[in-house]
């Protein structure tokens, strides 16, 4: 999550979609549109998250994927189902419920709505105080409390740039998602 960490793909061998969904943009539905990405490809119900296998999580390590090179509604998408999947009143669902608000802030940057983007990323920010709290830890699923926090209120005060290409991913966040350590898969 720092600027000066380098990227890495933690699953290289996974397809990246051809372009990323935009609302509103003209880009065509992922699953709805014939021409979607994603059109007949029903994605597998992924395993729900737990703490102590996170690296093991192939739907939690894509969509950290995803957010890091600018496929924030296919970030968002995958850990909404993951959240499903590991139950929205757990510890574990509370924190992918802040990395939904994060991507959702993605989304909203893509969409030009700077007041969308503040209310996601200071709801992002105060969901990953209350799991920090909650769980009495420095880092959680592999990312540190401290940078997310940090994130969250960046993301908030930054100014976007507007204009940019319908369904080009773009990474628009100074600040990377990266576990630590970095599963070896």
């Amino acid at each position: 999550m720092q600027e000066t960490v380098r990227f890495t793909r933690l699953l290289p061998s996974s397809e990246v979609p051809r372009y990323t969904h935009v609302p509103g943009s003209g880009t065509p539905h992922p699953y709805r549109d014939p021409r979607g990405h994603s059109y007949n490809k029903r994605p597998q119900a992924p395993k729900g998250l737990k703490e102590s296998q996170w690296a093991e999580n192939r739907s939690y390590l894509m969509a950290l994927d995803y957010f890091n090179l600018g496929f924030y509604w296919e970030a968002h998408d995958e850990w909404e189902r993951l959240l499903r999947a590991t139950g929205a009143d757990t510890l574990c669902g509370l924190f992918l419920k802040g990395l939904v608000k994060m991507a959702a802030a993605g989304i909203k940057v893509r969409e030009e709505s700077i007041h969308g983007v503040r209310r996601h990323a200071a709801s992002a920010g105060e969901v990953f105080a209350d799991v920090a709290a909650e769980s009495d830890q420095d880092r959680y699923c592999g990312l540190n409390f401290t940078l997310l926090q940090f994130a969250a209120d960046r993301a908030a005060q930054l100014a976007y740039p507007t204009d940019l290409e319908p369904g080009r991913p773009l990474r628009v966040f100074p600040f990377l998602l990266v576990p630590e350590p970095v599963p070896l898969l």
